[in-house]
C-alpha cells in the first residue's frame, strides 16, 4: 500500500491501461492539466513511448509498472512497486478492459474469472485501496472507465461486459455522493463506439467498422469530454450527442421493445452487416 506522506506540487494520477486508446488519451489529459502520471498496462514499449511524449510536451514525469490486472494480487503489487517511487496517489482512472467475445457458454469459466476480475474486483479493489489517502488529504479525481453498453439492454453475446459496465456506473454514483464531502470528484466516463485497439484485440473490427460514422467518436474526444466531466464532479457522463440519444432511448422504450431491438442489433454487429 502506498504510504500517505507530504504532497507534492504535482498531483499524480495512476492509469489503469494506460498503453493505448482511451487510456493513452487521458493521460494526456491530466498531463497538460499540470498532472504526474503512473501508467499501468500489460504492455511496457507503448507507456515508454507515451511517458517520453508526456514530458516532452507537457514537463510530466511518469512512472511505468507493467502489469496484468487479471491475475491475483495485481493491485497491491502495482501500488507496492509505485510506492518505492512516490508517496501520494491523487487520481485513479480504472480504464484496463477488454470484451470476452461469444455467448456465455462458449466460454470456460476460467475466462469469466479472469475477466471479473479485471473488469470488477480490479476497479473496485484499487478504488478502496487509494481512497483513505485522497480522504486524508481532501483531494481526489477518480474516473471509472464505463461504456453506453451499461445504459442499454444487455446483447447476445459479449454477456458479462454490459453488466459489469452497469457496475462501474453505480458504483461511481454512489462513490460520488460518498465522497463529495471530502474534496473527491467521482464520473464514471460512459463512451460508446470509439476508435482504438479494442475492437482489434477484441477481432471485432471488419464488423463494427461498418457501423455509421455518427456512432462513432475519436478516443482523444472521448477523454476531452471526460475530463471536463469530472471536473465539473458528473456522476455519470456519456460523451457524444449520439450515444446520449441511444442512451435516452434505451430509457423511454418498454423493456420487450428495447430487448427486441437489442437482439436485432447484436445479429448485424457481429454478421458485421448494415
Amino acid at each position: 500500500m502506498v504510504k500517505n506522506k507530504k504532497q507534492k506540487k504535482r498531483p499524480l494520477c495512476l492509469i489503469t491501461g494506460a498503453s493505448a486508446g482511451i487510456g493513452a488519451a487521458l493521460a494526456r489529459e491530466f498531463a497538460k492539466a499540470g498532472w504526474d502520471l503512473a501508467l499501468t498496462a500489460r504492455r511496457e514499449a507503448p507507456m515508454l513511448t507515451l511517458a517520453k511524449e508526456l514530458k516532452r510536451d507537457y514537463g510530466a514525469t511518469s512512472h511505468i509498472i507493467p502489469a496484468d490486472l487479471s491475475k491475483p494480487g495485481a493491485c497491491a503489487d502495482i501500488l507496492e512497486r509505485l510506492g518505492k517511487k512516490t508517496t501520494h496517489i491523487d487520481g485513479l482512472v480504472n480504464n484496463a478492459g477488454f470484451g470476452l467475445t461469444g455467448n456465455f457458454i462458449e466460454n470456460e469459466w476460467s475466462a469469466h474469472k479472469d475477466f471479473l476480475t479485471l473488469m470488477l474486483e480490479a476497479p473496485t479493489e484499487m478504488t478502496r485501496m487509494l481512497v483513505d489517502g485522497m480522504v486524508e488529504r481532501r483531494f481526489g479525481r477518480i474516473i471509472n472507465v464505463a461504456s453506453l453498453a451499461g445504459h442499454v439492454p444487455g446483447s447476445r453475446g459479449h454477456t458479462l461486459y454490459a453488466a459489469t459496465k452497469s457496475y462501474l456506473i453505480k458504483f461511481s454514483q454512489s462513490l460520488n455522493l460518498e465522497l463529495q464531502e471530502h474534496g473527491i470528484k467521482v464520473s464514471a466516463l460512459c463512451p460508446g463506439f470509439t476508435y482504438s485497439e479494442f475492437h482489434d484485440v477484441n477481432e471485432t473490427r471488419s464488423a463494427v467498422s461498418k457501423l455509421p460514422d455518427w456512432m462513432w467518436m475519436s478516443a482523444e474526444d472521448v477523454a476531452q469530454s471526460g475530463f471536463l466531466a469530472l471536473s465539473h464532479n458528473k456522476a455519470v457522463h456519456i460523451p457524444g450527442a449520439g450515444n446520449k440519444i441511444i442512451a435516452l432511448l434505451a430509457r423511454l422504450l418498454p423493456d420487450p421493445w428495447a430487448l427486441a431491438l437489442m437482439n436485432r442489433n447484436s445479429e448485424r454487429v457481429r454478421k458485421g452487416t448494415k
